[in-house]
This record gives structure tokens, C-alpha cells and sequence, in this order.
């Protein structure tokens, strides 16, 4: 289903494969059960800082100082 070339680059772990290739390999492997890893943010330093981001701010009355101590 994939040629030589783009094997080898999977084996290598080129980022310029398409995740369609990482998905047929997996497939051919037996190893489907890892297609939600690949989608998982959690698994990267990337996406555990894109979900960081994106929670919610503690509120609070207490003033911090410029270190981040509390006054």
C-alpha cells in the first residue's frame, strides 16, 4: 500500500509522512489500538501546553507580587 521510500521515512520517523501512512502502518502491524495515541494531546510537550493554556485562570482576592508571592 506504501512504497519503500516512505517506509523507510517512517522508520526514520520523517515528520514529512502523512498520519494516513502512520495509520495504514499501524493497521498493517495490528496495532489500531495506538491510532488514539498518535491524536492524543497529552502525549506531547506541545499539546500539554496548548491544553494549559486553554484552563481556566485562578480567581482570587490575594494580590501577587511580581515573583508570584502573595502580599
Amino acid at each position: 500500500m506504501i512504497s519503500r521510500p516512505t517506509l523507510a521515512k517512517v522508520e526514520q520517523g520523517d515528520a514529512s509522512v502523512s498520519l494516513g501512512i502512520y495509520a495504514i502502518v499501524l493497521f498493517v502491524l495490528g496495532m489500531t489500538e495506538r491510532l488514539a495515541d498518535i491524536a492524543d494531546t497529552s502525549m506531547t510537550a506541545v499539546g500539554l501546553e496548548v491544553v494549559r493554556e486553554h484552563l481556566p485562570k485562578r480567581i482570587s482576592n490575594k494580590q501577587e507580587d511580581a515573583n508570584g508571592r502573595l502580599r
